[in-house]
């Protein structure tokens, strides 16, 4: 595996933080809408990682490159509404339970704190390929 490969790898893994990131936004921002274009509350959504051989130069060269992550869906979280005693509210059925979206914003918090380290290691993982790729060009001088 070249620096290159490995470079290729941090960046997919950018783009798969940055998706969990904003699923994770979401999540939280819709975490009390009882009703969406369907007319049901919001269903959170999770992100699908798969991995991914990561083009490189290696590649042309006929070596192995390095795996990377993608993003292979984005899926509806089917577990049940929670109930929410508020017989006030325009959503509230016959009993006054208003179903609320399945988000649990703690978790979301969570998330989104692993996604944004994750992100922050990879970024320091492209800086020192960086740094790799410079030092090796001034000892070529």
């Amino acid at each position: 595996m070249s620096l290159f490969s490995a470079l290729g790898a941090s960046a997919s893994a950018l783009d798969a933080e940055r998706a969990r990131l904003e699923v994770a936004v979401s999540n939280i921002a819709n975490s009390e809408s009882t009703r969406g274009p369907d007319g049901k509350p919001y269903r959170r959504r999770d992100v699908l990682l798969e991995p991914q051989m990561v083009d490189s130069f290696d590649a042309a060269l006929g070596n192995a490159g390095a795996m990377g992550v993608k993003v292979a869906n984005i899926v509806e979280d089917q577990s049940e509404f929670r109930k929410r005693y508020e017989p006030s509210h325009p959503d509230a059925d016959a009993d006054g339970y208003v179903s609320v979206p399945n988000v649990d914003v703690p978790e979301e918090m969570v998330d989104m704190v692993g996604a944004a380290r994750a992100y922050q290691a990879n970024v320091a993982a492209i800086n020192v390929i960086r740094d790799t790729f410079a030092r090796s060009l001034e000892l070529g001088k």
